[in-house]
């Protein structure tokens, strides 16, 4: 069709000539429009989600054996973690075995982030959300040991992130933990929480009303779940990006009633 319409306004236009110009163009146009209808979105969702998924949990299992073996203890973490996700059935028996699959000797982290890469090179949002799982499951039992922040710091190096931009999204995700489970807050509330209010935000204690408000709604739009669904995260990874959120929500109300707004 494409190419018929180009035909006839090269020929208005300029004739003979620019018509058999404009039924070229328009071919190659027809070309793109039928491999864009033929391109299957959900299969190609599907394929990102299972390979951020294999991802998290093979690299858990790499992180847990970082100490050169897997305690009782991660174990139990990792079942916590399997649970708190709500992953029953196949899904469950597919975690373990990813998990068992990173903790091998033979397991290589780079190949691993490599295909990971290989699909969300042009997402940055995919990218960090990668991180942050990896930082909560690290983080489950309350502290992150110096053999799993390594490893995760590697994948970030992986991933294309800055040892900086690494080091605040640390930061970010340490301090929104502080606000797990949201809570009410008075006016006696101390230095320390409301330091770390501004440090699960991102922004300074200076920031402008207007910069608070831009920074936390930046934040509320990137944990949002249909967003975070329709670029490849799997849906039953959405309860970390769920009480991320609520973490967020409490910082900011936090900031807020400090604020006097």
């Amino acid at each position: 069709m494409a190419k018929i319409i180009g035909a006839i306004l090269g020929f208005l236009v300029g004739g003979p000539l620019l018509a058999l110009l404009g039924f070229v163009v328009g071919s190659f146009f027809d070309r793109g429009l039928g491999q864009a209808m033929r391109f299957n979105y959900g299969a190609e969702r599907e394929r990102i989600q299972g390979i951020f998924f294999d991802t998290v949990f093979r690299v858990m299992g790499h992180i847990a054996k970082a100490d050169g073996r897997v305690c009782e203890s991660e174990v139990a973490q990792t079942e916590a973690i399997i649970s708190q996700l709500g992953l029953t059935g196949a899904r469950r028996h597919d975690a373990i075995k990813r998990f068992k699959e990173g903790s091998e000797s033979g397991f290589l982290l780079e190949p691993q982030i490599s295909a990971f890469m290989a699909v969300a090179k042009s997402q940055p949002l995919l990218r960090q959300m990668l991180l942050e799982a990896l930082l909560a499951m690290a983080m489950a039992d309350g502290e992150m040991a110096q053999a799993e922040r390594d490893i995760v710091t590697r994948v970030a190096g992986y991933l294309g992130v800055s040892g900086q931009e690494f080091q605040r999204l640390l930061d970010m995700v340490m301090a929104q933990r502080q606000f797990h489970g949201g809570g009410s807050y008075t006016q006696g509330t101390s230095g320390s929480e409301l330091k770390k209010a501004y440090q699960a935000i991102g922004v300074e204690e200076s920031a402008s009303d207007a910069e608070l408000k831009r920074a936390y709604r930046k934040l509320m739009s990137q944990h949002h779940p249909d967003k975070l669904i329709a670029k490849g995260v799997p849906e039953d990874m959405m309860k970390i990006a769920t009480e991320k959120a609520q973490n967020i929500q409490a910082a900011y109300d936090l900031i807020k009633k400090n604020r006097g707004a």
